[in-house]
């Protein structure tokens, strides 16, 4: 699987919600970089399991749009 990567953009908003989380609930003040670093933590080994998810929960969303697809299909059908 491909590493999940942010841009830069999205990684500064990432650590920016890491920030005040740290600092309210662990009194921690984190900096820039070893927030980044945690964000790239996070991604590599705990991304996975959310976007694994993602995945299932997409499939189930597609499963039940092809369950109502087939079901419509056969309302359409005509007595012989």
């Amino acid at each position: 699987m491909t590493p999940i990567k942010f841009s830069r953009e999205e990684l500064t908003a990432i650590a920016g919600k890491l920030r005040p989380y740290f600092r309210d609930e662990f009194e921690v003040e984190l900096r820039d970089l070893p927030a980044e670093m945690l964000v790239d933590f996070l991604a590599r080994e705990i991304g996975p399991f959310f976007y694994n998810r993602a995945l299932y929960d997409a499939q189930a969303v597609v499963a039940k749009k092809a369950e109502d697809i087939a079901e419509a299909i056969t309302g359409l059908e005509r007595a012989e």
